[in-house]
């Protein structure tokens, strides 16, 4: 039997199952968490004018040639179908990007800078642009300004990407110049106030309206609780398979050793 090795298909299987993982878990959340306040305002969205309500139509199930999917299917199958498929094409991303950076972070081991990989994730992918343009519930926001909205938050999205990047790549610059520690927080100063000033210059969005406020809270903190368990069960599961991955290639090594100085 071969053993298993740290190259990039073993890294992809495992980060793979791991999103799998994840996007279950997410669907959890999403479902016992975050359906209930998306019911609510699906409710106060039908219950607006004619016109307001035809525009969101599309927002819960209704299509342009008048089908309609049912909220049974869309808060079950539909919402499983999602979120696994979003976990699993994240975690099949950082499993790439983890391959590609093992050895690359200092001394960190492949299982810490796997972790380091999810962390970042989480913190430039979801939680920085969450906090500028977070998720709004049906009902709420211009029907005409869904596009341009959209466009700010992935664009920000990407800004935040690039620049934690940029900082990780600075950190395992400075690593052995400054220390660590030294290194890690001036990368953490430096994304943060670059990130803060592109946030100020963008522009901001402000559709709430008369929406209830505790309706609007609810969903976007059930919003946020749904992207963290994906990412930290996700961050977690990988973490944990790349680890004993590593620490079962490095004993075949050894092995291999002692056998050829036999």
């Amino acid at each position: 039997m071969t053993k298993p090795v740290l190259s990039a298909r073993a890294f992809l299987v495992r980060g793979l199952l791991a999103g799998l993982l994840a996007g279950f878990a997410a669907f959890l959340v999403a479902h016992q968490v975050g359906e209930p306040p998306v019911e609510r305002a699906i409710a106060i969205e039908e219950a607006g004018d004619a016109a307001h309500a035809h525009d969101g139509a599309e927002a819960h199930g209704r299509a342009e040639n008048g089908t309609v999917v049912s909220r049974s299917t869309q808060r079950t199958w539909g919402l499983a179908t999602g979120t696994l498929a979003i976990g699993i094409a994240l975690g099949g991303l950082v499993a790439l990007v983890s391959a590609g950076v093992v050895g690359r972070l200092g001394r960190l081991t492949p299982g810490q800078s796997t972790a380091v990989v999810a962390a970042v994730g989480f913190v430039a992918v979801a939680l920085v642009p969450f906090l500028k343009y977070p998720a709004t519930p049906p009902a709420v926001g211009n029907a005409a300004t869904i596009g341009e909205r959209t466009g700010y938050y992935f664009l920000f999205q990407l800004i935040s990407l690039v620049v934690a990047v940029a900082a990780v790549a600075l950190a395992a610059r400075l690593w052995q110049a400054i220390g660590a520690f030294e290194a890690v927080v001036g990368a953490a100063a430096a994304y943060v106030v670059v990130l803060a000033v592109a946030g100020y210059l963008m522009p901001t969005v402000n559709e709430v309206g008369d929406f209830p406020a505790d309706t609007l809270w609810y969903f976007r903190r059930a919003s946020l609780l749904t992207l963290a368990t994906l990412w930290a069960v996700l961050g977690v599961a990988i973490t944990g398979l790349v680890r004993n991955l590593a620490e079962r290639s490095r004993a075949d090594v050894r092995r291999r050793e002692l056998a050829a100085s036999l």
